[in-house]
């Protein structure tokens, strides 16, 4: 900031000037910036750091899940101050829990014709190619899955660039009304919204975080609060993937039809790349039931959800390789959170030296994301979904290469009326 002709100071610091006989104070809204005194009223009408009139998506805490904070275990120590006896104890829950579950997973590695140009580009950088390796396989798995169509509205949460929405709008570039709704909570660069050529599709973007989100996504936002949100309502909330999450919503029945909301599914389909399991926490977990049907519960979950950090603790080495500039914008803004958010501790390379080798933390780290991942299945199905996991990629090119997807049991579909 310039100082004024005759001033020593900027409007900033002009509360240091001798000479000055206006008052600058600190603003109520944020203290680390001043404004004069007798222009309180004027600057907080316009200050930045007022409060936003919020949205009409917005619903706070709608998604949040678990409300009883009762249930809400206290703070619990880091996986490595466990004794070698809590560890093990957790470990034989771990293994008792799993006994049964489908853990070897039918590998689906698919591609899409839509990317096949850029997938064969000889600018890509080795990053850039894994990612359309993944984008290319995820769209293959909605295309098996009959999700690509007309009148679809494709929402994408933890959208990031918008790079999965991109080929999507690619591959229905014949199709006719399509719309995409691309959901991430932090500020983006770098995105892809800008390139693409189709004028009949329609893209718009919200930046909320999925926990107050209206329409409704995720897997508890999809299955539950989208149709207690949008009932009754003229408009369709347009619903599509991320990185991590892909969703696909129905055309909304007419007003005229008599069908409930028992007798139809709004989603048509739900695609989720899993990852970050070690961020996921009880409080929004959707498969608390599950847990607690096989003995286990909050306590048991903050360390899984931790352990599950081992299966993948490796990737944190991929960060420090050099990459070109199209490389280091995809890792700028799509790297998976987990390459940039692991600990050391957690990881458990020095503590649990000794006590599990290498192997045996990486087989129960998968353990741990199988077990949870069988929570949200489960769940899926009791919403009404058929579900499964499968290997969407090769390990080589993400070690987090789980593809969750669900669509509509086809004994809840209604049957076609004339």
């Amino acid at each position: 900031m310039i100082p004024a002709p005759g001033r020593r100071f900027c409007g900033e610091h002009s509360h240091e000037e001798e000479q000055n006989d206006r008052k600058r104070i600190p603003c109520p809204l944020d203290p680390k910036h001043t404004v004069y005194e007798d222009q309180l009223q004027k600057h907080l009408k316009k200050c930045n750091s007022r409060e936003k009139p919020r949205p009409v998506y917005f619903v706070q805490d709608i998604n949040a899940g678990l409300k009883d904070v009762a249930e809400i275990p206290e703070k619990q120590v880091p996986v490595s101050s466990l004794s070698i006896e809590e560890l093990q104890d957790l470990i034989i829950k771990l293994k008792k829990a799993s006994n049964g579950l489908e853990l070897h997973l039918k590998e689906q590695i698919l591609s899409h014709q839509a990317l096949q140009e850029a997938l064969n580009d000889p600018k890509n950088g080795e990053s850039a190619f894994k990612h359309l390796k993944q984008q290319a396989s995820i769209l293959g798995n909605m295309e098996k899955l009959h999700l690509l169509g007309p009148g679809r509205c494709f929402v994408e949460f933890g959208a990031g660039r918008g790079k999965l929405s991109h080929w999507v709008d690619v591959a229905l570039q014949n199709v006719e009304s399509v719309q995409f709704l691309l959901v991430e909570r932090a500020t983006t660069r770098f995105k892809v919204d800008g390139k693409h050529k189709r004028r009949d599709s329609i893209f718009e973007r919200l930046q909320v975080d999925i926990q107050h989100l209206c329409l409704n996504l995720a897997l508890r936002c999809l299955v539950e609060s989208y149709t207690t949100c949008c009932d009754g309502g003229d408009e369709e909330p347009a619903p599509k993937r991320s990185r991590a999450a892909q969703t696909e919503v129905a055309p909304q029945r007419s007003a005229g039809n008599e069908s409930t909301t028992e007798d139809h599914k709004p989603v048509a389909g739900i695609v989720i790349a899993l990852c970050c399991h070690h961020k996921c926490d009880w409080t929004h977990y959707v498969g608390r039931e599950f847990f607690k049907s096989v003995g286990l519960g909050p306590v048991e979950f903050h360390y899984f959800q931790r352990m599950s950090s081992w299966a993948t603790c490796g990737m944190r080495e991929t960060t420090s390789k050099a990459s070109t500039s199209e490389d280091s914008e995809d890792q700028t803004d799509d790297t998976e959170e987990h390459e940039q958010t692991l600990s050391r501790t957690e990881s458990g390379s020095d503590t649990l030296q000794g006590i599990l080798s290498a192997e045996e933390r990486k087989e129960i780290g998968c353990l741990c994301k199988r077990l949870i991942d069988h929570g949200r299945i489960e769940y899926l199905q009791q919403q009404g979904y058929k579900a499964a996991l499968q290997y969407y990629t090769e390990s080589a090119v993400s070690l987090e290469n789980v593809l969750l997807t669900a669509v509509p049991s086809p004994s809840l579909i209604p049957e076609p009326t004339i």
